[in-house]
C-alpha cells in the first residue's frame, strides 16, 4: 500500500501542475476543491435518506451503468443515489443528469479522503462500474461493513490481479460483496487466484444501447442531410482514423455517399485539424454547430456531444475509432441498429464485443485505406451480406440483453 499511496500522491502533484495549462486537468482540480463542505450541504438536504453510492470513471462507464441507475431510481424510490466521477469528461457531460440525487467528483483516493467521504454520505451499499479499483476506498468500505459491488467487470490475463507484483489489487477483490462479471473467461481467471465472489451477469451496455434504440425519435437535421443516400458514419475518431477514412472515401469516389465524422475530441483545435485535413484533400464539408440546416455537402463534421448513439440509426456502414490509440470505442452503439462495422487495429483480444463481432462476420478490421475502400464498396452493394449481418446482430442482442435485471435481482434491494 505504501507504493500505491506514493503513486497516488505523485499523480495528484502531476495533475496540479498540468492544470496550469490543460483544461481537463484544471477541471479535475477545481471540481474537488472544498469537496467535503459542498458534499455535506447536499447530503443534509436528503434528510437522512438511504444512500446508494455509484461510481463511474468517466463517460463510457456511466453509459454502461446507466440502465442500473435508472432501474434503481424507478423501482426503489426510497433510496437516494450519489453518483461520482473520476474524470471531467464524465462529470461535465452528466453533472445535471436528473437520474441521481447528488453528482460530484470522487475525491482523490487517500485513506483520509476515503474515510471522510464515506462518513459524509454513509451509503447503504456501493456500486463501482467496470474498472474502478481504488484501494483506500475499498479498504474503508470493507472496514465499515458496507456492501460493495462491481458491475459489468471483465478480467483479462494482462491485468494486475494476475501478476506477481499485483498483490494489493488481488487482495482488493475480496473486499467486494460480489463481482458481477461479463463472461466465463473472467470467472475462470478469478478461480485461478481463488476469488469466488462473482456472478456471471453479462454486460449492462447491451441494455443501454437497446434502450437508446427503442427510444429513438427521428432527427430532422439528419433526415434532411442523409435523405435517401447511403451514409458512412465514422464515430469516436482520432487523427489516424480520420486519415484512413478520408483516404478511403476519396478512393471510392462515390459522389452519392454521405460521410459523417464524429471526432472523439471536439475542442476547437481538433476540429480545426480535421477541417484542414479535409481541405488539403480538396473535400467540401459542413460543420454541424455552424449549419442551421444541412448545406449542399456530402461530408458533415459533428462537433457536439451526445448525438453519436442516435445518428447511427441513419448509417449504411459504420466505422469505430480508437484503434490507432490502443482503445477501440463502443461498437455496440452502431451494432444495435444492425449496421456493419469497420475499424482499424491489430489486437482486439482485450475487447469482448469486438472479438464477438469479428467472429460473427458483422465487423471487419481494415489496416489500409484500400482495404477500407473495398469493404465499403462491397457493403454498399452486397445485399445478401447485409441481410446476414442484420440476422446475426439481431440474434446477438437477443442473447445478451437482460443483464440489468439479473443484477437488480441479486442486489435484493428492499
Amino acid at each position: 500500500m505504501f507504493l500505491y499511496n506514493f503513486v497516488i500522491y505523485l499523480y495528484s502533484i502531476s495533475v496540479k501542475i498540468a492544470s496550469i495549462s490543460k483544461t481537463k486537468a484544471k477541471q479535475w482540480v477545481n471540481g474537488r476543491k472544498n469537496w467535503q463542505q459542498n458534499l455535506t450541504v447536499k447530503i443534509n438536504k436528503l434528510n437522512s435518506a438511504k444512500i446508494i453510492w455509484v461510481h463511474c470513471a468517466s463517460y463510457g462507464e456511466f453509459e454502461q451503468g446507466r440502465p442500473l441507475l435508472e432501474s434503481i431510481k424507478k423501482n426503489y424510490s426510497s433510496y437516494k443515489i450519489v453518483l461520482t466521477f473520476f474524470s471531467p469528461s464524465g462529470y461535465e457531460a452528466f453533472k445535471n443528469w436528473q437520474g441521481a440525487d447528488i453528482i460530484c467528483y470522487l475525491p482523490l483516493d487517500t485513506k483520509s479522503n476515503a474515510n471522510k467521504f464515506l462518513n459524509t454520505i454513509t451509503p447503504q451499499l456501493t456500486i463501482f462500474i467496470k474498472y474502478e479499483f481504488w484501494l483506500n476506498y475499498l479498504k474503508a468500505l470493507k472496514q465499515k461493513n458496507i456492501p460493495t459491488y462491481m458491475v459489468s467487470a471483465v478480467f483479462k490475463p494482462h491485468h494486475l490481479f494476475f501478476k506477481w507484483y499485483g498483490g494489493s489489487f488481488k487482495k482488493s477483490l475480496s473486499t467486494f460483496t460480489k463481482l458481477f462479471i461479463q463472461d466465463e473467461n473472467s470467472g475462470n481467471l478469478l478461480k485461478k487466484i481463488n476469488v469466488l465472489n462473482y456472478e456471471i451477469c453479462g454486460d449492462t451496455r447491451f441494455d443501454r444501447v437497446i434502450e437508446i434504440k427503442q427510444n429513438f425519435s427521428p432527427l430532422p437535421y439528419f433526415e434532411k442531410f442523409c435523405n435517401s443516400h447511403h451514409v458512412f458514419i465514422a464515430g469516436s475518431t482520432y487523427f489516424g482514423d480520420e486519415e484512413l477514412i478520408i483516404s478511403a472515401y476519396k478512393k471510392l469516389n462515390n459522389t452519392q455517399l454521405k460521410l459523417i465524422i464524429v471526432p472523439h475530441d471536439i475542442d476547437k483545435k481538433n476540429i480545426n485539424r480535421l477541417t484542414e485535413l479535409l481541405t488539403i484533400n480538396e473535400l467540401s464539408f459542413s460543420i454541424y454547430s455552424k449549419s442551421v440546416k444541412p448545406i449542399n455537402s456530402n461530408i458533415l463534421i459533428i462537433d457536439v456531444i451526445g448525438l453519436l448513439n442516435k445518428i447511427y440509426h441513419y448509417a449504411s456502414v459504420t466505422y469505430i475509432g480508437g484503434g490507432f490509440n490502443g482503445g477501440l470505442h463502443n461498437t455496440l452503439e452502431p451494432a444495435v441498429y444492425l449496421k456493419p462495422i469497420l475499424f482499424y487495429g491489430n489486437d482486439f483480444s482485450k475487447i469482448n464485443e469486438a472479438v464477438d463481432l469479428l467472429n460473427l462476420n458483422v465487423a471487419k478490421n481494415c489496416i489500409t485505406s484500400t482495404e477500407l475502400k473495398n469493404e465499403l464498396e462491397d457493403l454498399l452493394t452486397n445485399t445478401l451480406r447485409l441481410q446476414n449481418i442484420e440476422k446475426e446482430l439481431k440474434l446477438y442482442f437477443e442473447k445478451n440483453g437482460g443483464s440489468t435485471q439479473k443484477i437488480i435481482n441479486s442486489l435484493n434491494l428492499k
